[in-house]
């Protein structure tokens, strides 16, 4: 028997006999199968055959190899291109596994060789790629949810226009209140508001200060041509009404009565003129009744800074107007309460004709004024009580005089001088004076219990507080505005604070203000592109005037943006939950006051340029508060001036709901990351100009 060739493609080699052929044949046929089975069961798993041909490649050939021009090659033979192809595929199969091992090895050292600064740049990006893709997310949630999105609030009501939460004298009446308690504050009973405070029907962007100082848009306070004209205060008539405007001409050659009154009363405490007020240690005054704020207008030139006060007035509001002229101005009483300072806060207290009756509940509100007023401070009185002479009344002035002169000695006042109806007193400068008075002669020195640093809603005392703290420092004994504001090692202790935290706060601020500018400069501020329409204004005019800060802390926020040549003033609020820092902040020759925020603010709608909260959010979610976030935007809504800017700076889960709370009040928002901080964000959010609702 012969031996058997395998088949060609072409032909095949017919043996001498049958049973050959057959063999053959059969042969064949059993070949065939056994390839067939092998290449299925190749097929069944292919990355395993390609893992395990990369990791272990065969060195034997195949039995069946494909034949040049039909004939098969001899497999051992080593010049044979079968065995040339099967060389190179075996070389690319090495080269593969070997750069697989390179590439584990060096991915391996990568990671071990890792620095952790590296790692903090990695965890970086990561977060900046995570709060990206959370923002994304959120902004297709909203193109998602369609009709099913946040609902934007409606507007007030047409009553609401000039609505102050906490006062209403026909409520307060008809609960029982009475004996001047009913001008006082009262926010338990409030029906906390959930709708935009839209602004009467001519209202107009307040003009850049210093022009708004003089000028404002009758339209925007709520006051009459009658009232303006039958102002009788000095303060009152310091103001032409002029078809739209009402011009206050302190400043021109026919209305320069209040520059001859602070002249004069610069004179009666010893000083050359109102310039140096400042060297005489004076830097804040509080002007209680304030007029229209004409005395603090004029002495802001001479960097000293005046907080009006007056009562909640429904129409022609001295406050109202106050801070439409881009003034300090709060609404207060001193009715029943004490005033919603710390103990020794102001240098000065002014009242001119303020309608004070200061003789009256027993000298209680002459020891309310005493226990604001800092040691060596002054009191400057202007009413006709304290010259009587030619009046009908003398001599119910004349008794009246003579009480309220006694009980200023009680209190250890030095008659500085008097001039016409003009009385000012200087506030001893030490503590023995109380201990050497003749016993039984004026009130008594607080109780440790009586003498609370910063009331809250108390009662009017019978003693003269302040006499305890450690803040009994006179006036002339401080350092003098602006470096003031610095506050030195020994006067830090005072407050439990170390120099470095103050450095570092203070320097922190300073880069958040620079910031802040760099991100909002290019809208609002006089040294970059304008509104259109605007012509251009020269320094120091400036679109962001009334600042309002809402958890002051230290008061850096004020202290950076004035020391960068910011023509702002900042009302800086201490939360009722947040440590009190209130009393260090007015040392610093600042304004401002400890307050609620679950209540309303006692101001009037449309009155700050800026809202800034820093950490609020986080102070007030870590607590178990009464009102929610919704109440607290409302009330930041209501005081906001058209047009005016909310900045949020807080953790980024609080920021993105912030946003997302936004759109109910329409604002325009934009969240922007922090580089020297990497777990919180800023929201920065400006106020639209709504327009009534056409009826």
């Amino acid at each position: 028997m012969s031996r058997p060739l395998h088949r060609g493609s072409s032909a095949a080699r017919i043996s001498g006999g049958s049973q050959d052929l057959w063999d053959s044949q059969m042969k064949d046929k059993s070949e065939k199968e056994d390839l067939s089975r092998r290449d299925s069961s190749d097929q069944s798993y292919p990355p395993l055959k390609f893992a395990s041909q990369l990791l272990h490649p065969s060195n034997s050939p195949s039995k069946f190899t494909n034949l040049e021009n039909g004939f098969a090659s001899d497999p051992c033979s080593a010049g044979s291109p079968r065995k040339r192809h099967h060389l190179i595929m075996l070389a690319l199969r090495s080269s593969l596994f070997l750069i697989v091992i390179l590439a584990v090895t060096g991915s391996l050292w990568w990671t071990i060789s890792i620095s952790t600064s590296s790692r903090g740049h990695i965890n970086q990006h990561y977060k900046d790629l995570h709060a990206r893709v959370l923002s994304d997310l959120w902004d297709i949630g909203e193109l998602s949810l369609g009709p099913t999105k946040l609902r934007e609030l409606e507007a007030c009501p047409d009553e609401f226009e000039n609505y102050v939460p906490c006062y209403n004298v026909s409520e307060n009446v008809a609960l029982g209140y009475s004996d001047g308690n009913e001008f006082e504050r009262h926010c338990g009973h409030s029906v906390k508001q959930h709708c935009l405070v839209v602004p009467p029907t001519n209202y107009k962007i307040p003009l850049r200060w210093p022009t708004g100082k003089d000028i404002i848009w009758v339209a925007n306070a709520k006051i009459t041509a009658q009232q303006v004209l039958s102002s009788g205060s000095l303060t009152k008539r310091m103001m032409m009404l002029e078809e739209e405007q009402i011009s206050f001409r302190s400043a021109s050659l026919m209305f320069d009565g209040v520059e001859d009154y602070a002249q004069q009363i610069a004179k009666m405490i010893g000083l050359s003129s109102e310039y140096e007020l400042t060297k005489a240690g004076v830097r804040t005054i509080l002007d209680i009744g304030c007029g229209y704020g004409s005395f603090g207008a004029h002495l802001f030139s001479k960097q000293l800074l005046t907080m009006c006060i007056a009562n909640y007035e429904t129409s022609g509001s001295q406050v109202q107007l106050t801070l439409e002229r881009g003034l300090p101005a709060m609404i207060s009483s001193l009715n029943t309460t004490q005033l919603p300072y710390p103990s020794l806060s102001f240098d000065m207290l002014h009242c001119l004709r303020c309608g004070i009756d200061w003789d009256q509940k027993d000298g209680k509100y002459l020891l309310e004024a005493d226990r604001v007023l800092k040691p060596g401070g002054y009191f400057v009185w202007t009413s006709p009580i304290t010259n009587a002479h030619g009046n009908t009344r003398i001599k119910v002035y004349k008794k009246r005089w003579k009480f309220i002169q006694d009980f200023a000695e009680s209190l250890c006042w030095e008659l500085l001088s008097q001039q016409d109806e003009t009385v000012v007193w200087k506030k001893t400068s030490k503590t023995s004076c109380y201990s050497s008075r003749n016993p039984g002669l004026g009130p008594p020195i607080c109780s440790k219990a009586q003498d609370v640093e910063s009331p809250s809603y108390r009662p009017l005392q019978g003693c003269i507080g302040g006499t305890r703290s450690k803040r009994w420092i006179p006036i002339e004994e401080r350092t003098t505005w602006p470096s003031r504001a610095n506050l030195n090692v020994t006067e830090l202790k005072l407050y439990g604070l170390h120099p470095e935290d103050f450095s570092e706060d203070t320097d922190n601020w300073k880069a958040a203000v620079r910031e802040y500018w760099s991100l909002l400069s290019p809208l609002i501020f006089s040294d970059h592109p304008k509104r259109p329409g605007d012509e251009d204004p020269s320094p120091p005019y400036n679109m962001v005037r009334n600042v309002l800060d809402m958890n002051a802390h230290f008061g850096g926020f004020n202290a950076a943006l004035l020391e960068a040549g910011k023509f702002v003033w900042v009302m800086n609020v201490v939360p009722t939950g947040a440590p009190n820092y209130l009393p260090m902040i007015l040392d610093r020759g600042l304004v401002g006051v400890r307050h609620d925020w679950c209540e309303g603010f006692p101001t009037y709608p449309r009155t700050y340029d800026m809202v800034h909260a820093s950490g609020l959010l986080s102070l007030e979610n870590s607590q178990n508060r009464r009102c929610s976030m919704l109440d607290l935007f409302a009330e930041i809504d209501r005081i906001l001036r058209p047009e005016g800017w909310a900045i949020f700076r807080d953790t980024t889960s609080l920021i993105e709901l912030a946003r997302a709370l936004s759109t109910r009040f329409k604002w325009d928002a934009r969240v922007i990351g922090i580089e020297s901080n990497t777990d919180e964000r800023l929201l920065i959010c400006q106020k639209p100009f709504l327009k009534k609702p056409s009826s």
